[in-house]
């Protein structure tokens, strides 16, 4: 049961990265002002940033409970790709939010070693990435499900 929790919950969470990026962001743009538009998708990235952060916490220590249990019984180490994958999710959302906007915003207003372009080209880079491994993070959990002979 824990198993199919986590795949669902890395699915949803691939399905709002996802509607984000590919949907609600470009819609913004298309239909607001550029100001207005940058307002409205910021304040997406950041409920993303924050629900980013939860739903890791939330599969970190199911992935370490599970891979825990593995190594008690001799399946496996706690090291696995899952977690590897995760710790990728983190580091994509506390760089490309968490460090790379305040450096956005410095740029807007001219300080900065880097221009606004720049930096909201590695922002964006890292929320592909980590849409990549939440897509590839839901595949694997997805597969961790075995069927129980007959």
């Amino acid at each position: 049961m824990a198993d199919r929790f986590a795949a669902l919950l890395a699915g949803l969470w691939a399905g709002l990265l996802v509607g984000i990026g590919a949907v609600a962001a470009p819609a913004a743009f298309a239909t607001l002002p550029a100001q207005e538009a940058g307002r409205v998708v910021g304040r997406m990235f950041a409920i993303d940033a924050y629900t980013s952060l939860a739903i890791a916490v939330v599969l970190l220590l199911f992935v370490r409970r599970r891979r825990r249990a593995d190594a008690d019984a001799a399946r496996g180490s706690q090291f696995s790709h899952e977690l590897m994958l995760l710790l990728g999710t983190l580091a994509c959302t506390v760089g490309g939010y968490f460090a790379v906007l305040p450096m956005m915003e410095a740029a807007r207003v001219g300080q900065g070693a880097l221009s606004f372009g720049a930096l909201h080209a590695i922002s964006a880079g890292a929320f592909v990435v980590k849409g990549l491994f939440v897509l590839a993070l839901a595949w694997r959990l997805g597969g961790l499900r075995t069927i129980a002979p007959s």
